[in-house]
């Protein structure tokens, strides 16, 4: 089995999450879900699980960070185009989630970010393909 990425994220209602989350394309999976955990995969090798936040709070063994005041982490997952970008987040902005900043236009890098109900901050992002192959020494150029 190959490695995998489990983000863990504490959530005030589990069911509002799994609507929010359905709403913008992901799919459940049900060997991880019960009343207190949703499960979603973004890929084969990462899974989003959310825990109501009494539950998760067990597994941090330490105090929540309030999204609202501060961030712990931004999630970024990839999209396969610019359109598939906007979609995600024209979708979380249309159901529930809040504009977190300005989208970025790098050329190269396309990205646009947004909060979920709980104030966790997401980013889904398109770099082109012909700039990744070019190779790290273009790159470090950008950094």
């Amino acid at each position: 089995m190959s490695t995998m990425v489990f983000v863990n994220l504490p959530v005030a209602d589990v069911a509002r999450s799994r609507a929010f989350f359905t709403r913008l394309g992901f799919r459940f999976d049900a060997l991880f879900c019960d009343e207190g955990t949703v499960c979603f995969a973004v890929n084969d090798g990462c899974r989003v699980v959310l825990h109501r936040a009494q539950r998760f709070a067990g597994y941090a063994a330490g105090a929540l960070a309030d999204p609202r005041y501060g961030r712990e982490t931004v999630v970024a997952v990839s999209a396969t185009s610019r359109a598939e970008v906007d979609r995600y987040a024209d979708a979380a902005l249309a159901h529930g989630g809040t504009h977190l900043r300005a989208a970025e236009d790098l050329g190269f890098l396309y990205c646009r970010s947004f909060c979920d109900p709980d104030g966790h901050a997401w980013e889904v992002l398109w770099m082109d393909p012909a700039q990744i192959a070019a190779g790290p020494d273009e790159a470090a150029e950008v950094c």
